[in-house]
């Protein structure tokens, strides 16, 4: 069956739930529509995220993702919807989510948010020579 725009996202338990580690996606295909204008917005999502027991799954990822093509959203908006509702699904111990918007009237627009569970701090990095 072909995919879908989908607002359902779906989990895995995570493998190694007994140590931190970090998973990076990105994402270079999103797309949502200026509330303003209604003229397409184009952007790469960067996600980083430290799982606790549940990893997101990445085929209902992108279908998620898929599903804001046609929705009219400002970028701090859309950067921190799609933050909150994967941290709702997955309660990860760190997740930051980047977003960098495709120039529009001159203009490159880049919106970070982060969220960090409470208690949960990063472990000291190893620097190797």
């Amino acid at each position: 069956m072909p995919n879908q725009p989908s607002k359902t996202l779906e989990t895995f338990d995570n493998p190694s739930i007994k140590r931190d580690y970090t998973i990076h996606i990105r994402i270079p295909e999103f797309t949502c529509l200026c509330p303003k204008t209604g003229q397409p917005d184009f952007a790469t999502l960067f996600l980083d995220y430290v799982p606790d027991k549940l990893c997101i799954e990445l085929k209902s990822l992108k279908n998620y993702i898929w599903s804001y093509r046609n929705e009219g959203t400002f970028h701090e908006a859309v950067t921190n919807k799609i933050l909150n509702e994967l941290v709702q699904v997955c309660t990860p111990r760190f997740m930051r989510l980047r977003t960098e918007f495709n120039v529009r009237g001159g203009i490159y627009t880049t919106v970070v948010v982060e969220h960090c569970a409470p208690g949960w701090t990063p472990p000291q990095q190893i620097h190797l020579p």
